[in-house]
């Protein structure tokens, strides 16, 4: 059972939240606005349960498909009032994956059915059966890998961000708030009949990796860090840029954005079938701690320093994730989607916040997105910090002497070939000299 997920109200009923199934469903189905639809299988055949159009819908949404339209859509064998599915639950004892609000009458029958026979609900996915994983088992062998129309509808969505990202750009001065630009990108997007697929980051604060506030004013001297990915019929992109508010980056920003750039150049080049993800990370994580070595805020050899996650003081993040139509992609069912079979998130800082480890196959889609942050909880902290300032590795004076760095990220989707790989979003500007000619001026 794959349900498509339920209208959520704001506040009063009829004032919802935007509406979008559940990605599970929508892979099945190609339906994204149909509330509380349910897709059933069963000895091989597939049942579409979705609440009849009414004249009041006519009336305030327009005119919805009828049962025989939706059949001829999705290819299911039959299509029954979503009434029906409750009594099917209760004949069977049904495997799913349940992602709605408990509030919504099937979700609450299905999860019923599993609390009388003393099945846990962990979280907002219940796996606690046999069968429901062996469902998630089947559906992320499915996901993992994008056909030809997956990867052209990612592609629509970075035709939009592209254009987002440049607006936000020339968008960018002095004097002009990160509210200001945030509008300037989304409307890239907006105009394209796309909607975001994440909440944007656009922040003078790149230090705080997942920053949604938009008050502060572009000051001379900062850098903008814009983490922002458009959405075209469920299927995401994620693109990170950063850019000096003035145009120009100062010596200290320009060399810590090279050291970055670097280390995606050298993460990008080694996706390819049978790579395995983690060794990508690691790649990336030499690149950043040579670059240090070499500003001499860390003090060591980059191979000793990584295995010691000395690095991670200042690049504390995973390099990237799955992308599909999730922007982090099936993480809804945890790790059993990032990590290959036999393989477990370390214990380590920094490395243990990696989202994938698998070898890459063709026709998968990850992010690169490398960074270098000055976050204050870390470099302050006995417990991350301590040791490597205690031993010399860290030299904390020479990184204040990088104090108009908060920080960097360089992030673009890439597809997993069956000869090495393809930047997705090539077409928007990460070299200095492109950056620093599009900050300030008219988009093309």
């Amino acid at each position: 059972m794959l349900p498509a997920s339920g209208l959520r109200a704001r506040n009063y009923p009829a004032n919802t939240y935007p509406y979008r199934a559940e990605s599970h469903f929508l892979y099945f189905t190609g339906i994204i606005d149909r509330p509380g639809a349910v897709l059933w299988l069963e000895d091989g055949r597939a049942t579409l349960f979705v609440e009849p159009s009414t004249p009041a819908d006519a009336l305030w949404h327009g005119a919805g498909s009828d049962f025989a339209t939706l059949g001829a859509r999705t290819g299911v064998d039959v299509v029954a009032p979503l009434t029906e599915c409750p009594p099917r639950i209760a004949q069977h004892a049904p495997h799913g994956i349940a992602t709605l609000p408990a509030a919504d009458p099937v979700t609450r029958a299905w999860q019923n059915h599993h609390l009388r026979r003393d099945w846990p609900l962990e979280g907002f996915v219940e796996l606690a059966r046999a069968g429901d994983m062996a469902l998630a088992e089947a559906v992320i062998a499915l996901r993992l890998r994008h056909d030809a129309a997956a990867i052209q509808a990612i592609e629509t969505a970075l035709g939009g961000t592209a254009a987002a990202h440049r607006q936000g750009m020339a968008t960018t001065r002095p004097g002009v708030s990160e509210a200001v630009v945030r509008a300037a990108m989304e409307a890239e997007l907006l105009a394209r009949d796309l909607v975001p697929a994440y909440g944007s980051i656009v922040t003078v604060h790149g230090e705080i990796l997942h920053n949604t506030h938009y008050g502060n004013v572009l000051q001379p001297g900062d850098l903008v860090l814009a983490d922002v990915g458009g959405e075209w019929q469920g299927w995401a992109s994620d693109i990170t840029r950063t850019w000096p508010v003035q145009g120009r980056f100062s010596a200290t920003q320009r060399a810590w954005y090279e050291i970055v750039l670097q280390a995606q150049r050298d993460a990008i080049d080694m996706v390819g079938p049978g790579v395995r993800y983690r060794d990508i990370h690691r790649r990336a994580c030499l690149t950043l701690a040579r670059g240090l070595v070499d500003e001499r805020i860390l003090r060591g050899a980059p191979e000793d320093l990584v295995e010691r996650g000395a690095h991670a003081l200042l690049f504390p993040h995973g390099i990237g994730h799955l992308l599909g139509l999730d922007v982090h992609d099936m993480e809804d069912l945890g790790d059993r989607a990032g990590y290959a079979p036999g393989r477990a998130r370390s214990p380590q800082f920094g490395l243990g916040y990696l989202r994938l480890d698998r070898d890459l196959e063709p026709g998968m889609i990850v992010t690169i997105e490398p960074g270098l942050y000055r976050v204050p909880a870390i470099l302050d902290s006995p417990d991350l910090a301590g040791p490597f300032l205690a031993d010399g590795t860290l030299d904390r004076e020479r990184l204040d002497t990088f104090a108009d760095v908060r920080g960097i990220r360089i992030e673009d989707d890439v597809l997993c070939t069956a000869s090495g790989h393809r930047v997705l979003s090539h077409r928007i500007p990460k070299a200095v000299a492109e950056i620093e000619s599009a900050v300030g001026h008219a988009a093309p």
